[in-house]
């Protein structure tokens, strides 16, 4: 590439010979033949030189040969190799001459075009310029060959110097180890736009500074260097839950490692306001998991205080007294031990929600409504073996002083907990799948049985009951014997599958109290409550489709000794059976849940047992020797 500067007047100066040819050449004009003379004369004069007032960048080369224009022009045009060029970036600086850049003078070019003025284009042309450059002087620019490639090359080199690519900042977590990583700036010089503007300052034929075009890309994320000191502070520690003033026998402290809780912790990205930026952040799902664990230890029901109703004072007397309830809130505990990581803390203690129970120690039986006795039955089960009066007594004292709210549906399962040996039950016989078998709890049909009858007797809707499969003889007894008209007034529970359920519609609190006296094997279950006037007539329509009982069944037992029998099952005959009841309040029939009572009996059958070698156990059964 090279480039020319544009040519330049001379100042003038003027003379008598300039004069003498302005005046001839004004006079002339319109004779051509006379300027051609001038001019050739002129060019004659001057053959083999520089016409006058000819120069280039500064230098005169009036009259001066080619050869002299072109020493005297080298001697002076040093800009080339003396020229500097200046490229700085903050402390960094560049320097170049011309030449390291690309630029070479041409001197014989350059001396061509300064002896070519005034002997090149036409005749007018050429008079023109002798004319000009007598008369104001012509300054020439001096031919430059500049070889872009060059100063291309330079300055990528000063751009592998201090061209650095964008970092994003990075910020995770190596087992507790907090990695941190701050970003970077991209900047990246732009060549073409910095090679225009160093050709534009060459064309000067000056000295310059040339400014580096560059180019910063700045990343997403620069730095997270306050995120990545709550990871340190979170980390710093054990996480540390305990319950605010606990009491003896209380659960607790309980402690999360910074193993664990490293886990918990989650680094993301986020964007506010078009910026992004790194966040910490807490698993909350991982902190309700672990308080999930914990709440069954911290968790408590409340209870109501139990009382019994004195007869004589119409009073109550406290027997049990209340339980005051805890409840673990998982959600603002989370919130918690969130706020509390995230802020470098360590000790969080629990949010518990106080339950207070319905009915404390100090109610009054006015408060609840209570007035008397409104319902009493008692059953009897002569004949009942040590276990079964044991879980008949256990059973019944899960009831003795509760009270159920009013207007509330009452559940004998879920009153009467787990029926399991820890809780004080015993194996007895019970009805499982079609067959009396022996199992835990037997018995406990006894009380849901004295229960339903209390229930029914007060003129309370049954909600839900389930009859046994076949009539039990327990069932049908009365304080002197038995009697047939009980029959189709069982209930038996066996939760959460089969359960007693009856409700509560009055508006005064129900008070249950039971009595288990196992020397005359009867159970008594009371209730107390307002009395709001009803009456109840229970009829039993008595046995209906009435089936035979099968022949007895005889087993071999090889626990039992030779000759010895023992019955594990009773006979019945099957039945259907209907039970009518109505309640009635201010002569006013009440539609309620169990007022009819239907029932369905399967036919059972005797089942003796006997022991291995006995010929003839039923001559054992004939005589009554099997028990």
């Amino acid at each position: 590439m090279s480039f020319i500067s544009p040519t330049r007047p001379r100042p003038q100066r003027p003379s008598i010979l300039l004069q003498i040819l302005a005046a001839l050449l004004g006079g002339l004009v319109l004779y051509l033949v006379g300027a051609g003379a001038i001019s050739s004369s002129y060019q004659l004069l001057f053959s083999g030189r520089v016409f006058p007032g000819i120069s280039m960048a500064g230098v005169d080369l009036s009259t001066l040969t080619p050869e002299q224009a072109t020493t005297v022009l080298s001697q002076h045009l040093t800009y080339p190799t003396s020229g500097r060029i200046v490229f700085q970036d903050g402390d960094h600086v560049w320097v170049a001459t011309p030449s390291e850049l690309g630029v070479v003078f041409d001197a014989g070019t350059s001396v061509q075009r300064a002896y070519g003025m005034g002997r090149q284009g036409g005749l007018l042309s050429s008079l023109a310029s002798q004319l000009n450059a007598w008369q104001g002087g012509l300054e020439l620019a001096p031919v430059i060959v500049f070889d872009a490639r060059t100063a291309q090359r330079y300055i990528e080199n000063i751009a592998k110097q201090m061209d650095q690519p964008v970092v994003e900042a990075d910020l995770h977590l190596n087992g507790t180890e907090v990695v941190y990583t701050a970003g970077q700036v991209g900047r990246l010089l732009n060549v073409d736009k910095t090679l225009a503007a160093l050709l534009a300052q060459l064309k000067t034929f000056q000295d310059g500074e040339i400014p580096l075009v560059i180019e910063e890309q700045t990343p997403q994320v620069l730095e997270a260097a306050s995120q990545a000191e709550v990871l340190r502070q979170a980390l710093s520690a054990p996480l540390t839950l305990t319950i605010a003033d606990p009491q003896t026998g209380d659960p607790g402290p309980w402690t999360i490692d910074p193993s664990l809780l490293a886990g918990m912790l989650t680094i993301g990205r986020v964007q506010t306001d078009g910026n992004w930026s790194y966040s910490v952040s807490v698993d909350t799902q991982a902190i309700n998991l672990l308080l999930g664990q914990i709440a069954p230890t911290i968790n408590r029901s409340s209870k109501n205080a139990r009382f019994y109703f004195d007869d004589a004072s119409h009073q109550l007397v406290l027997v049990q007294p209340s339980v005051t309830g805890r409840l673990l809130d998982v959600q603002a505990t989370t919130a918690t031990a969130v706020q509390k990581l995230l802020q470098g803390e360590h000790s969080v203690t629990l949010g518990i929600t106080v339950v207070q129970p319905d009915v404390k120690d100090d109610t009054t039986a006015a408060s609840l409504g209570i007035t008397s006795l409104v319902s009493s039955y008692t059953s009897y089960f002569r004949g009942s073996s040590a276990a079964r009066l044991q879980n008949i007594d256990t059973a019944s004292k899960q009831f003795y002083g509760l009270l159920i709210p009013p207007n509330t549906t009452f559940s004998m399962g879920a009153a009467i907990g787990d029926i399991n040996l820890d809780n004080g039950y015993a194996e007895a016989l019970i009805i499982y799948n079609g067959r009396t078998i022996t199992g835990v709890g037997g018995g406990v049909c006894q009380v849901s049985t004295t229960l339903f009858r209390a229930a029914l007797y007060g003129g309370y809707p049954i909600v839900e009951r389930h009859e046994h499969a076949y009539r039990v003889y327990y069932y049908e007894q009365t304080a002197t014997g038995t009697d047939p008209g009980l029959a189709g007034l069982d209930a038996t529970v066996y939760f959460p599958l089969v359960d007693l359920k009856f409700t509560n519609d009055r508006p005064y609190w129900l008070l249950m109290e039971t009595y288990f006296n196992p020397g005359d094997y009867s159970l008594t279950w009371k209730f107390y409550s307002g009395d709001d006037g009803r009456t109840v007539d229970v009829q039993n329509q008595g046995l209906q489709n009435v089936v035979p009982a099968p022949d007895p069944l005889f087993q071999e037992n090889p626990d039992l000794p030779p000759d010895t029998c023992k019955q594990v099952d009773y006979p019945g005959d099957g039945a259907d059976i209907t039970v009518i009841r109505t309640v009635a309040q201010n002569g006013q029939q009440l539609v309620l849940p169990g007022n009819t009572i239907k029932t369905h009996y399967e036919p059972w059958q005797a089942v003796y047992q006997y022991g291995p070698g006995t010929s003839n156990p039923e001559s054992l059964v004939a005589k009554g020797l099997c028990h």
